[in-house]
């Protein structure tokens, strides 16, 4: 039920942020295997791209949809720049040993104008996740294991700016009853 919850609500997060247009074209980095959250933006999609270690293989014949395996990190330099209206990290930037490099990876894969979504769990948020998965055991513990951070604005804001987003086009939000922080971080390259 949690999960559903949290689901729902960082689909919200991104509807609210996407622009409103149907032709988008969408990279999502760890997509997970069945890409729930790319999925769903399929009716504002011109064409959606995910990047997982695995992928169902019923995705790989959905129209407007292109799938790759691999890891996020291998997998960046092969993409090319300036390809995509919008790139997603939800819920994944916290299980990557090189943050700054993904996040300036996606700066460079954005059009002119481009969307960068981060959802990440925050410090507060770290306290029930290992609470949820070490004393309750309803969060799987070797997703918590793998958390090399957690997020506060203060630790987040500077990573988006080094990779070359302007602060006026940053815009960071606690959500998730605080638990996570979710930013929209605009590329303008003038």
């Amino acid at each position: 039920m949690a999960d559903r919850l949290g689901v729902w609500l960082s689909q919200r997060a991104i509807r609210r942020n996407l622009p409103r247009r149907n032709d988008l074209e969408v990279l999502e980095l760890g997509c997970g295997y069945h890409a729930t959250q790319l999925i769903a933006l399929n009716q504002t999609l011109k064409r959606g791209i995910g990047v997982d270690f695995h992928i169902a293989p019923e995705l790989q014949t959905l129209e407007r949809f292109t799938f790759h395996e691999g890891t996020i990190e291998e997998l960046l330099p092969k993409l090319e720049s300036e390809m995509v209206d919008v790139v997603m990290l939800i819920s994944v930037l916290e299980h990557l040993a090189e943050p700054q490099f993904v996040i300036q990876s996606a700066w460079r894969l954005l059009r002119p104008s481009g969307l960068l979504l981060v959802n990440v769990p925050t410090w507060v948020g770290k306290g029930f996740l290992e609470f949820s998965a070490f004393r309750l055991g309803v969060s799987p513990k070797v997703e918590m294991d793998d958390h090399k951070m957690y997020y506060g604005k203060r630790d987040l804001w500077p990573i988006l700016v080094r990779a070359g987003f302007k602060p006026s086009q940053i815009r960071l939000r606690y959500h998730k009853f605080g638990l996570n922080l979710f930013a929209a971080a605009r590329k303008r390259d003038f």
